[in-house]
């Protein structure tokens, strides 16, 4: 390389330095040239669920430590409606450059089977990591005769059962199903528009049992209320530790409920390998998992073949309920 004439030797070396280090970089692998300018603008993360929820509030919470991690904002989008279209739809019409993200729950594997999608969940998205995971509970009002999940069952065994849960083809709706079939109780599906019409129909003795997350009941289960004979989950929880586990009452019954982020199909793998080491450290953070648990989910980030598996087990699971059940939209 020539001489730079009539600079100070100092600004020369800067200059040669500077000009060899563009030159080594352009020598790196396309992936890990735009590894390095990722992200270069705010990011989009699409939730398919109105503001308020578990779902949105949980979202907020990781996309505020997300942007952190990434150096640029992380901004939720709420798209709410049609058991998820809206907000997929929305997250494939967008360019795939890593940019816009989508949350999936396991409520979307029940809608790969319940709805006729113009999209295929597993085929045309790629999952990034976990992001929480929640059980339901089996709940009856505080004046209810059952005292525990056996008493429940006996009389489930005499006489039909009134089981309340919000939306047909919702992840109550097929818990309530499940425990129909796995319990062998004679019982009756009524189903309601929102949670808190579950918790008044509970105060009101119209149905015997309601299926609902701890965090969308939070103010009846703690007030006393309400009282939780069983939790869904494989383990009991931290928000509910003295309830016990409808395996640990000799049901072979669970259902985990869950949240996790993906990516649409055709985004850069240099893009989805930051994103997935950064949701993963960010779901390791004891400040958000503290105050995730606090909101009745237990946060855990995963690997991308993990959550792809989760999915699939729990779509084969739901498909087998929608089927046995006759369930129809």
């Amino acid at each position: 390389m020539q001489a730079i004439p009539h600079l100070p030797a100092l600004r020369r070396r800067q200059l040669l330095q500077g000009a060899a280090a563009a030159a080594a970089g352009s020598l790196l692998p396309l992936g890990q040239a735009f590894a390095q300018g990722f992200p270069s603008q705010p990011l989009r993360l699409i939730v398919p669920f109105g503001p308020g929820g578990l779902a949105d509030i949980s979202a907020r919470l990781v996309a505020a430590k997300l942007g952190e991690k990434l150096g640029q904002q992380v901004l939720v989008d709420n798209r709410p409606g049609a058991g998820g279209i809206v907000a997929a739809q929305a997250t494939l019409s967008a360019p795939h450059d890593g940019h816009t993200l989508i949350l999936f729950s396991n409520g979307t594997t029940i809608a790969k089977t319940l709805l006729k999608l113009p999209y295929d969940p597993q085929a045309d998205f790629v999952p990034l990591s976990s992001m929480a995971y929640f059980d339901l509970n089996l709940l009856v009002g505080k004046d209810s005769p059952f005292k525990d999940l056996k008493a429940l069952l006996a009389e489930g065994a005499r006489r039909p059962l009134n089981l309340g849960s919000i939306n047909p083809g919702s992840t109550q709706h097929l818990s309530a199903e499940l425990f129909r079939a796995t319990s062998h109780i004679q019982a009756v599906m009524v189903p309601f528009k929102t949670s808190g019409e579950v918790q008044v129909a509970l105060l009101r003795g119209d149905i015997d049992v309601g299926f609902e997350s701890y965090a969308a009941l939070r103010g009846g289960i703690d007030g006393g209320q309400l009282r939780a004979l069983a939790t869904t989950g494989p383990a009991r929880t931290p928000w509910l530790p003295q309830v016990p586990t409808a395996r640990e009452m000799g049901l072979d019954y669970e259902v985990t409920g869950w949240n996790a982020v993906y990516a649409p199909k055709g985004v850069p793998q240099a893009a989805l390998d930051v994103l997935g080491a950064a949701m993963r450290e960010v779901m390791a953070q004891p400040d958000l998992r503290k105050r995730l648990l606090e909101l009745g989910t237990e946060p855990r980030g995963s690997t991308p073949a993990e959550m792809a598996a989760v999915f699939e087990h729990d779509r084969r699971k739901w498909a087998q309920v929608i089927q046995q059940a006759n369930i129809k939209v």
